[in-house]
């Protein structure tokens, strides 16, 4: 396909031509500002928009108003009108015709919004979940070592060019928004701050009216536990005061609907655990770790700028995990997979990061922001790697500071900056 002239092309942008090819309609979803409207823009010949209070005045007239464009039409926000999905559903039914419609959201449904919509569109509607821009598509990683070369055990080994740790900092601080990729180092800091505003002034009010407050300290308590495993009762003592029983129920409930809502808003992502395989399956952690869909929010939720991480190295380095584990989970749903973590909650082993491909072939990898815990990553894969009945296609150590892609002849394990991964 050609692109517009200004437009980055995306990963996502191979999957939606494919899917346009198998469904009647596509829904692209995600967090805002991730480049939903002007990915599909591209794939499209027309479009729609919903946040245009005269269009969306027009789709609750007569939704035939606004969906009789050139085909691929777009239309966006269309969860604003939530009957747009069965009449949309409808139109696939028409005729045998692919690719006719696609449709963005930024919010997934709430309850009461879902009572609108009487089917789920499966096998006329096809979904994709889109995020922030990965390293390789903001163009801050060479894409020299790949993700499936490693798989195939192709990956050659290579010197590179070595990224300063302020320099990862600021590809941190600046998260994956294609409207910041350009933007002066001195106001990276300044989007995500603003998205974290937004979501604190509107967003978070759907339905009903919500307290801003502990909207706040839930941020806040998840970008001080970024990158692990939390359990809500650990959020719950960060924002409330709970003094018996009664107060802890509700607190409870108010942690489950607050975290609904960031996950309706697609800011919050779950990275579940992965047990398959492994030969004492009861010592297995089932609980998944915690991220913000992009690092630059949890740093916006603490305030945090390039220089304080630099100052705080134990900060930056969950930040940096967060950060290559967005990227892992873009470069393996391109792939077709998923990405799991592991936890052996008897001997404490944990490894950062399993991604699978769909066929089961799987690999684990570690990620360590400074080279000089590459000896603890090693040790820590080894482990992993004679606990696991079907062994792991290759392990593999991610980190910021290293300058060469190398294949350690002793273990087999590589050892890769960040800033040169790709799928």
């Amino acid at each position: 396909m050609e692109y517009n002239d200004e437009y980055l092309p995306r990963l996502i942008d191979k999957r939606i031509d494919e899917y346009l090819t198998v469904f009647g309609a596509l829904s692209v979803e995600g967090p805002k500002w991730c480049g939903k409207t002007w990915t599909s823009r591209n794939h499209a010949k027309s479009a729609v928009y919903l946040d245009n209070p005269e269009t969306k005045s027009q789709a609750l007239l007569d939704i035939e108003l606004i969906i009789n464009e050139e085909q691929p039409e777009l239309i966006d926000e269309w969860n604003l009108v939530p009957e747009i999905w069965d009449k949309i559903r409808r139109k696939c039914d028409e005729n045998t015709k692919k690719g006719k419609y696609l449709l963005t959201c930024s919010t997934k449904l709430d309850d009461e919004k879902n009572k609108k919509i009487f089917h789920s569109g499966a096998g006329r509607i096809g979904k994709i979940k889109m995020y922030p821009m990965s390293l390789y598509e903001s163009g801050n990683s060479t894409g020299e070592a790949s993700i499936m070369d490693m798989f195939k055990g192709t990956q050659k080994n290579s010197p590179v060019t070595i990224p300063s740790l302020e320099n990862i900092a600021s590809l941190i601080i600046r998260g994956g928004w294609p409207s910041n990729i350009n933007i002066d180092l001195n106001k990276i800091d300044i989007l995500p701050k603003s998205y974290i505003e937004s979501i604190l002034d509107k967003d978070m009010n759907d339905n009903k009216k919500r307290d801003k407050n502990k909207m706040r300290m839930l941020l806040r308590s998840l970008a001080r536990n970024e990158s692990t495993i939390v359990s809500n009762n650990t959020l719950i003592k960060d924002i409330e005061e709970t003094e018996n029983e009664k107060d802890l129920i509700e607190s409870r409930i108010t942690i489950t609907d607050y975290l609904d809502v960031l996950d309706r808003l697609h800011i919050i992502e779950n990275q579940e655990a992965y047990s398959e395989n492994y030969r004492s399956p009861e010592r297995i952690g089932k609980s998944p770790k915690r991220h913000f869909t992009d690092p630059s929010l949890a740093c916006a939720s603490l305030n945090l700028t390039t220089e304080k991480l630099l100052k705080d190295l134990n900060t930056f380095g969950f930040m940096f995990e967060s950060l290559v584990e967005r990227d892992l989970r873009i470069y393996i749903e391109y792939l077709g997979g998923h990405l799991y973590h592991f936890r052996d909650n008897i001997s404490g082993l944990e490894i950062d990061s399993i991604i699978e491909l769909p066929g089961g072939d799987y690999a684990a990898i570690e990620i360590k922001l400074g080279f000089n815990r590459i000896e603890e990553a090693k040790k820590d894969l080894l482990k992993f790697y004679e606990s696991m009945q079907e062994k792991p296609k290759f392990m593999c150590i991610i980190t910021a500071n290293y300058n060469a892609i190398v294949k350690d002849p002793e273990t087999g394990i590589y050892i890769i900056p960040i800033t040169a991964l790709k799928p």
